[in-house]
């Protein structure tokens, strides 16, 4: 028996891609998310630790590798969150592409 394909036109076939394309960028964004989060949690643990150990000798030494780490953070924050915003520039700026390409004779 010959083997046929799932797809029953190439509109389903487009549709199928889109889908995975779909799935493949909510995956990246949620895990690019998450590590944020584990990046904020090590950052509140290892903190807390330093300082426990700062105010123990009575200098203040723990505030530097807070404030740089801190704003390490931040910049991965940033990162993060601006880039898997709802529309975000990359987004925008593709469709912009994408509807030139579109309207270009072929």
């Amino acid at each position: 028996m010959a083997d046929f394909p799932t797809h029953h036109s190439p509109a389903a076939a487009s549709l199928d891609d889109a889908a995975a394309r779909l799935e493949r960028l909510a995956r990246k964004r949620a895990g690019a998310k998450m590590s944020w989060y584990i990046h904020a949690l090590v950052y509140v643990c290892v903190n807390a630790g330093l300082a426990l150990i700062g105010w123990g000798s009575g200098r203040p030494w723990f505030l530097f590798p807070l404030a740089g780490w801190g704003l390490g953070l931040a910049i991965h924050g940033l990162a993060v969150w601006l880039a898997t915003g709802g529309a975000g520039l990359h987004e925008r700026l593709l469709q912009a592409e994408r509807d030139k390409l579109q309207r270009r004779p072929h």
